[in-house]
């Protein structure tokens, strides 16, 4: 049986960035409140992009090198 291709995440709720990430929620929450993680709202919902994961992961490995 064929499944209907997966259409890649645009936008993921805080406990799904953390499950993605592997960190727990309310540390998610002290990376967006400082500034880390950049988050967008839609009405009163709060989404983290996969262009903003990205972006973090991103900064994490530059401050390794």
């Amino acid at each position: 049986m064929n499944s209907p291709p997966r259409t890649p995440r645009l936008a993921y709720t805080v406990q799904e960035a953390a499950a993605l990430l592997s960190l727990s929620r309310s540390l998610v929450y002290e990376l967006i409140n400082a500034g880390k993680i950049e988050t967008i709202k839609i009405g009163r919902a709060r989404r983290i992009t996969s262009k903003q994961l990205e972006a973090y992961l991103q900064a994490c490995e530059q401050q390794r090198a």
